[in-house]
């Protein structure tokens, strides 16, 4: 057995499992194996390629098999083998099977529902921090892939006023930030992954130069051919391509807005980075719609471009009150008009967060993804981010 491990390693061993990609294999992997195994025999799940692919929207650099050697090579492993379910629990039937008495996560694996699996199998549920082993560099799979420099975007307000239906009522403004990919976020999660794809297409490794604005017609016109059955907001290609915070206000019935305030003061992004966190949710399901049993209306569509306004006002003054309340109130106008977009596990989320939070909001359309919160206290087991400068 590995020496580093034994002077920590209880007499009476504990089955520890773990689940995950584990592509590109890295110092970063070792590190959070190596942690797990200080809790007892570590067993390790991969997820197959079709789940990776299902969930990331890409292929794996190395194949299931590949990663299944190089991960049984590892001192660290007692047994490894490839999940035998799909999605986010894929290894459910593995962890019935195996009886684990602990489930080990990093904090970008945390999400309600492996810490409710645990619960129904009566498994401890420890979630580790990202530490680096000595003075190695801190290592993610996202940050080796070069293709993956292209950001992602989040709306902190006023979602779906980019959509002529939806604008026609009331004009109004979307409130948008570009973030750094320090994460592989989950596809179909509400961080325009579909429009990044496209934008990997067109540009591979990042947003070229150029006018900001004109290059986000392009990725738009990209995604949307003529003929299209369904038009994407215009606030994904902005979100994407335009760093900072963006304001982005839409006249009635206007796939592109008039207006665009661009905001990358330095001061105000820390100030936004240092509060903003996601909590991970189950991606939302194939086949799920949120424009179906909508209710849009020109006072339900006022209240969601008033709470955009007051948002960007609260940004401007730093007010963190304001602004979690303006947050708040923008994802209580989203849900009014598309009621779609929270299921079960969203509300179970929204009704499990710490009463320190300000504000919270879904990413993108709903039904599933990553749950916004603005704190001015660090909130547990959520990923931090960093906005595009």
């Amino acid at each position: 057995m590995h020496k580093r491990l034994n002077q920590y390693m209880p007499m009476d061993r504990k089955k520890v499992f773990v689940s995950g990609c584990y592509d590109m294999l890295h110092s970063g992997h070792v590190t959070f194996f190596e942690e797990a195994a200080t809790h007892g025999d570590l067993y390790v799940g991969l997820g197959s390629d079709k789940t990776v692919y299902d969930l990331k929207g890409r292929k794996t650099v190395n194949s299931e098999q590949e990663r299944l050697y190089m991960v049984r090579a590892l001192k660290s492993v007692k047994e490894a083998w490839i999940n035998s379910g799909s999605g986010l629990l894929d290894f459910r039937e593995d962890m019935e099977r195996l009886k684990p008495d602990i489930l080990f996560v990093n904090e970008d694996g945390h999400t309600p529902e492996k810490a409710r699996l645990c619960l129904e199998l009566g498994v401890e549920y420890l979630i580790s921090r990202r530490i680096p082993h000595g003075n190695l560099p801190a290592r993610s799979t996202t940050a080796l892939r070069n293709e993956c420099r292209i950001p992602y975007r989040i709306d902190l307000a006023g979602g779906w006023l980019d959509q002529p239906y939806v604008s026609e009522h009331y004009p109004g403004a979307v409130v948008t930030i570009s973030i750094e990919p320090d994460y592989d976020f989950n596809d179909r999660s509400g961080m325009s992954t579909s429009t990044r794809r496209k934008a990997i297409e067109l540009w591979q490794t990042d947003i070229p130069e150029g006018d900001r604005e004109k290059l986000a017609k392009i990725l738009f016109a990209y995604e949307n051919p003529p003929g299209s059955d369904y038009i994407s907001g215009s606030q994904d290609s902005l979100g994407i391509v335009m760093p900072g915070l963006n304001y982005l206000w839409y006249d009635r019935g206007n796939y592109w807005p008039s207006r665009i305030e661009a905001h990358n003061d330095n001061e105000i992004l820390c100030w936004l980075e240092s509060r903003i966190s996601l909590l991970a949710l189950h991606p939302r399901q194939s086949g799920y719609h949120a424009t179906q049993n909508t209710d849009i209306t020109p006072l339900k569509a006022g209240e969601l471009s008033q709470a955009a306004d007051r948002l960007r006002d609260a940004v401007l003054k730093m007010d963190a009150s304001a602004f979690g309340k303006a947050m708040t109130a923008s994802f209580k106008a989203q849900i009014a008009m598309f009621p779609n977009m929270v299921n079960e596990v969203v509300e179970e989320a929204v009704a499990s967060i710490p009463s320190h939070v300000l504000g919270y909001k879904l990413c993108g359309a709903g039904g599933g993804g990553y749950l916004v919160l603005f704190s001015e206290e660090p909130v547990k087991n959520t990923l931090k981010i960093r906005i595009r400068r």
